[in-house]
């Protein structure tokens, strides 16, 4: 028959080898200071005493998701009965809710009252799950711990029905009893400081090592590990001399205990900056505190460390960045400074190439012609340099047309040749046969070829002589491109796959940003092309691009075709006396007649006696500017407006107020400083213009 009862404590036990066995598991649960450490020796040394085959500790508790719970904290098996192996049975509130004899055993645990008998006795869930794990009796009594039922402690006997003795049942009470203590006391004040101050020394973010007064280390926890690649076991009792303090840092020293009497004494109680080396040996920056303990009669050094790695990182990145924000300021300054000085510059440099190509039209002898021809050529160099220059600078979106690439290539060697000169720099140039033809920018592959030339440059510093540069242009059947080589060291296997990234760069601080190979390739690309970099035996390197070709038949008989010009009257407005004049000239020399007007009033008044076929205007001039002029034009006189060409030295500033304006309705841009050639271009073009329209 089950028998179920109050506890209460017997103190007089007869049996003496149960009071031998209750007073050494009560002395074992009392000095220690982890019940969870000791328990599984109680409950060996409880089931053997009492000569059971299982003794369980089970916990009660709320398990999230699934109610109430009895789960097992800890049990132990007699190894020489077979098949009782397996775990005991959690019992959830589920199950408890579906079976009468356990809600009355829920209820009469949290009573105090003994749970004892024999399986044959039970029904239900209980008979079924003792059967199967073959126990034969069984006895259990209720722990308490801070008021409350925390558990049971219960013996199997799994070979025999018995009935438990008095004896047996007190013995069980008192260990339960004395268990109930043990908890509470592991719960305790200074218990859960201890798993406090252990749980933050787990869970630090920051490598926390400890060492003695000799230099030992006695504690290292799982952030140190990571930091410098010790295992805690292994360096354990090493000396700190010996493992983390750098190699140049130990001469003078015998023992880390030594280094902290010495070195150490300035840290102590400091937060300062180090270093400190890892288990590789590398040598890596640290934030160090270092506080001074005493337990005891030991001297201990407790050492909180912090990785530098990722904040210096994190620095450097920012200091690029600050050095890219300075630099694109400097190339904004620079742009700025270009547009002003080329519009200033372009003026006197329109009146010398008009009038030098004026004077060799008419020339009276060739000794005379043959001066005047070289005070053109060198102004128009002055003037493709200068445009140069200014393209590199725009920031106007890719404007694709067709493009001769030989041009291209002699414009960026024009903007380079000073550096290449005074670097000692020999450049051989190999051109195509004829216009190597692409759909194209020309400022912006002028950029990329002079980005080219400037590296390789750059990279022959380094050669103490025979410093060459070789530059070509080539076509095939599907592209059109050139290539720029060097004679200078070469870029390292280990390094090309990043030649082309942001901020890559292998040049000393000062002399590369680490963009140009970037913004090139991405410039190469925007036009559907692609770049690459090929060594050069036995040294040097190779930077290649294509362009996608245009058809060379059809670009030669779009070159060759002849557009006869029916304009005959010019209106030509700058408040530069020399420049107008200049230009009507050239003008005069193709028959068209012009008239200057050097400050201009309104359309009604300049136009009343004059019916120009084409305006020229210059953009910059005082009062009123070239785009107000032909605003003025597009809502007075439209037919006009289509025969309007802005004349101007600062095409940056020109793009961005042209662009602003819907496609359809755009003038056209002469540049300056203009050749003959570049204004019977204007002409044709404003002849087709109008052609059109009509």
């Amino acid at each position: 028959m089950i028998e179920t009862r109050p506890a209460s404590l017997d103190p007089d036990i007869a049996n003496p080898g149960l009071s031998v066995i209750t007073a050494r598991i009560l002395r074992r649960l009392r000095e220690t200071n982890d019940w969870q450490s000791e328990i599984r020796k109680v409950l060996s040394e409880l089931g053997r005493g009492l000569d059971v085959h299982r003794t369980i500790l089970f916990r009660l508790r709320d398990v999230p998701g699934r109610g109430f719970a009895q789960s097992v904290a800890a049990y132990w098996n007699d190894e020489a009965v077979e098949n009782i192996g397996e775990s005991p049975t959690l019992i959830v509130q589920s199950i408890v809710n579906q079976d009468p004899l356990l809600e009355q055993l829920a209820v009469e645990v949290r009573q105090g009252k003994i749970f004892s008998g024999q399986t044959r006795e039970l029904d239900g869930f209980l008979r079924q799950d003792f059967e199967r794990q073959q126990i034969k009796s069984f006895l259990s009594v209720a722990v308490f711990a801070h008021g409350h039922a925390w558990g049971t402690l219960a013996i199997n006997d799994c070979l025999a029905e018995r009935n438990w003795t008095s004896d047996e049942k007190a013995t069980l009470e008192i260990i339960a009893s004395a268990i109930g203590d043990a908890v509470e006391h592991s719960l305790s004040d200074a218990n859960v400081r201890d798993t406090i101050r252990k749980t933050m020394l787990q869970a630090s973010l920051d490598g926390i090592v400890v060492i003695d007064e000799t230099g030992s280390v006695i504690e290292f926890n799982p952030a140190a590990e990571k930091m410098f690649g010790w295992q805690r076991a292994e360096i354990l009792g090493k000396d700190v001399l010996d493992t983390l303090i750098p190699e140049y840092y130990r001469p003078g020293y015998a023992t880390g205990g030594d280094y902290m009497s010495g070195r150490g004494v300035p840290m102590i109680g400091q937060r300062l900056e180090t270093v400190t080396q890892n288990a590789a040996g590398d040598i890596f920056p640290i934030e160090l505190t270092v506080t001074e303990m005493k337990v005891a009669d030991r001297r201990l050094f407790f050492g909180s460390i912090r990785d530098l790695r990722d904040k210096r990182r994190a620095e450097e990145e920012i200091n690029r960045q600050r050095e890219k924000l300075h630099q694109n300021e400097k190339m904004a300054a620079m742009g700025s400074l270009l547009a002003g000085v080329s519009h200033e510059l372009n003026n006197p440099l329109a009146v010398v190439v008009a009038q030098s190509t004026l004077l060799h039209e008419f020339a009276p002898d060739p000794q005379t012609k043959s001066r005047a021809e070289k005070v053109r050529a060198a102004a128009e160099r002055c003037g493709r340099i200068v445009k140069s220059f200014l393209g590199m600078v725009r920031l106007h979106p890719t404007a694709q047309a067709e493009t001769d690439l030989n041009q291209v290539v002699r414009s960026a060697l024009e903007v380079t040749a000073y550096g290449a000169r005074s670097g000692g720099i020999g450049i051989d140039a190999e051109f195509a046969d004829g216009p190597v033809l692409a759909m194209a920018d020309p400022d912006h592959i002028t950029q990329v070829v002079a980005n080219f030339l400037v590296n390789s440059q750059h990279a022959l510093a380094s050669v103490p002589t025979d410093r060459r540069i070789k530059v070509c242009t080539f076509r095939t059947a599907a592209a059109s491109g050139f290539s720029v080589e060097d004679n200078g060291p070469g870029i390292p296997e280990e390094i090309r796959h990043r030649i082309f990234e942001s901020y890559f760069t292998t040049k000393p601080v000062g002399v590369g940003t680490g963009i140009g190979l970037s913004i090139s390739r991405a410039i190469v690309e925007r036009h559907n092309g692609r770049v690459r970099f090929e060594p050069v035996e036995p040294m040097g390197a190779r930077f290649v691009v294509e362009l996608p070709a245009v058809d060379h038949s059809f670009a030669i008989a779009v070159a060759g075709r002849q557009t006869i010009s029916s304009l005959r009257n010019a209106l030509i407005i700058d408040d530069e006396p020399d420049v107008a004049s200049s230009l009507a000239d050239i003008l005069e020399l193709m028959g068209v007649k012009s008239k200057l007007v050097v400050e201009w009033t309104s359309v009604g008044e300049e136009l009343a006696a004059f019916e120009p076929d084409i305006i020229f205007s210059d953009l910059r001039m005082p009062g009123v500017n070239g785009m107000a002029i032909y605003r003025e034009l597009l809502e007075l006189r439209a037919g006009l407006a289509r025969r309007f060409v802005l004349v101007t030295g600062d095409m940056i500033g020109a793009r961005a107020e042209i662009e602003a304006l819907p496609a359809h309705l755009r003038p056209q841009l002469l540049e300056k400083p203009f050749s003959t050639l570049d204004v019977r271009g204007m002409l044709a073009t404003i002849t087709d213009q109008v052609t059109l329209s009509g």
